[in-house]
């Protein structure tokens, strides 16, 4: 026994390294996309994940979570039925039936991206990929190694470091929740913990929002941080202002209780947090690499998405960066043609990338928020333009539902450097308005704009 063991190891020691041209370490959106692009410039490319193919937005991020915003939608819908004169009683819901219909889709898509791969002939390397040497990784004992090799490992939720954490769950758990926890308690400001805890309370969850400071989604514009936070207490959240984690407690009756500096909460049967997230670079063997990180980890890149070792890239949630789904894809992308493609000067261009929020209203926001257009400008050097009001669906509903937007201009063209808005339709409304800022579009621009009435969008080109 101890000989087979003895020759087992020795094998898979002298076993040849397989060679690629291109290796990619992380099979997510970023991986998978710069893959299949760099396989069409007719290269041998590998590509190396240990998890389900798609990455956190497939599996449990952007996917799934978009499914339940739907659910969550016509929860809220369910209010307005009679104002429309629909004689509608609702059964309830059964948390089940959407949780087994969107695991299929999420498990179908899984499929859907091992199949492309094959068809782009792209190797799948099923295993957990660690660097043995400086361009060696290691595969359930097979080596490989890549003329270029790119690191596009994603992220995870953090778990505070408090007694009891590991009583709660992250938004990676979310998805695991076998029904509707009655009572719940979701720990973050972030957009994660703010789209997670509207799910929840729409869906008949009772649930408690704890944020450190006064206002959810400090980071976003100031108009969307205090009507994100407004409506969430008009939704009947229940936000828990200047608190900090301190302990979790499991009792006796499964229940558990949360103290924190804000006071000690009781009665919870699911506390959720999403406090932030942080790279999947531990336990990588990044060390043999000479591949840099920061002090959080994140694999530090220049504008290239080189990492500070040659011929190794990195790119996506473990670089740190504008941790999106679309940004990953069109940075590998990027990243293909210029390694494979003799396009040398190509690189992502980190500048105004649109960003939705699923919150309940959705929130759309793109460019500069009014501090650091102010920062960037001089306070006296541009133009905001604002506008609230009550949306043309609610107008017949005894529910109602603000809807606010904002412009920021700068220069004498009034050159158009931040829009943000929240209300019914602002995530899809988006995107054309992203292309043209993109573009440079400025106030006149918008200004000759033709209205679509009646439509919120409208606002956007007839603000004065």
């Amino acid at each position: 026994m101890h000989f087979c063991a003895f020759s087992l190891r020795r094998s898979l020691s002298t076993m040849a390294t397989k060679t690629f041209d291109y290796l990619v370490v992380g099979g997510g959106s970023g991986g998978i996309a710069s893959g299949r692009r760099a396989a069409e410039f007719g290269i041998s490319v590998g590509l190396v994940e240990f998890k389900r193919l798609g990455g956190t937005c497939v599996n449990v991020g952007c996917v799934p979570k978009k499914v339940m915003f739907n659910t969550a939608m016509h929860a809220e819908m369910i209010h307005d039925h009679k104002n429309y004169g629909f004689d509608v009683q609702s059964q309830g819901f059964k948390w089940s039936t959407i949780k087994e219909s969107r695991d299929a889709y999420v498990k179908r898509l899984n499929g859907i991206y091992e199949t492309n791969l094959g068809k782009s002939k792209v190797e799948y390397i099923d295993g957990y990929a660690k660097f043995v040497d400086n361009k060696v990784i290691e595969v359930n004992g097979q080596r490989y190694t890549g003329n270029h090799i790119m690191i596009a490992t994603g992220g995870k939720p953090v778990v505070p470091d408090i007694p009891g954490a590991e009583h709660g769950i992250t938004s990676d758990g979310f998805f695991d929740l076998a029904d509707l926890p009655k009572k719940t308690a979701v720990v973050g400001a972030g957009y994660i913990a703010v789209e997670l805890a509207g799910i929840l309370k729409e869906l008949g969850s009772d649930v408690s929002l704890f944020i450190r400071r006064e206002q959810a989604l400090r980071n976003f514009d100031e108009m969307i941080s205090e009507n994100v936070t407004k409506t969430l207490e008009e939704s009947g959240v229940n936000v828990v202002k200047k608190s900090t984690s301190k302990t979790l407690t499991k009792e006796s009756d499964g229940t558990m209780t949360y103290e924190t500096t804000a006071g000690v909460f009781k009665g919870f049967d699911c506390v959720l947090w999403a406090v932030g997230r942080t790279p999947n670079t531990e336990g990588m063997g990044l060390d043999k690499t000479g591949v840099q990180v920061d002090q959080r980890g994140n694999i530090v890149v220049d504008e290239f998405q080189n990492t500070s070792a040659k011929n190794i890239y990195a790119l996506g949630d473990v670089c740190g960066k504008a941790l999106l789904t679309p940004v990953a894809i069109k940075a590998g992308r990027k990243l293909a043609h210029r390694l494979f493609n003799n396009e040398t000067s190509l690189k992502m261009d980190y500048t105004y990338i649109p960003t939705v929020v699923f919150s309940h209203p959705p929130i759309g926001t793109v460019g500069l928020t009014q501090a650091e257009a102010e920062k960037e400008y001089g306070a006296d050097n541009i133009k905001v333009y604002q506008s609230s009001w009550v949306g043309m669906y609610f107008a017949v509903t005894e529910r109602k539902q603000r809807t606010v937007m904002k412009l920021i201009c700068t220069g004498s063209e009034q050159k158009v450097v931040g829009l943000h808005m929240q209300g019914m339709g602002c995530d899809e409304m988006l995107q054309g308005f992203g292309v043209a800022i993109k573009m440079g579009a400025t106030k006149a621009d918008f200004d000759d704009t033709v209205a679509i009435h009646p439509t919120s969008s409208e606002e956007l080109v007839t603000m004065r």
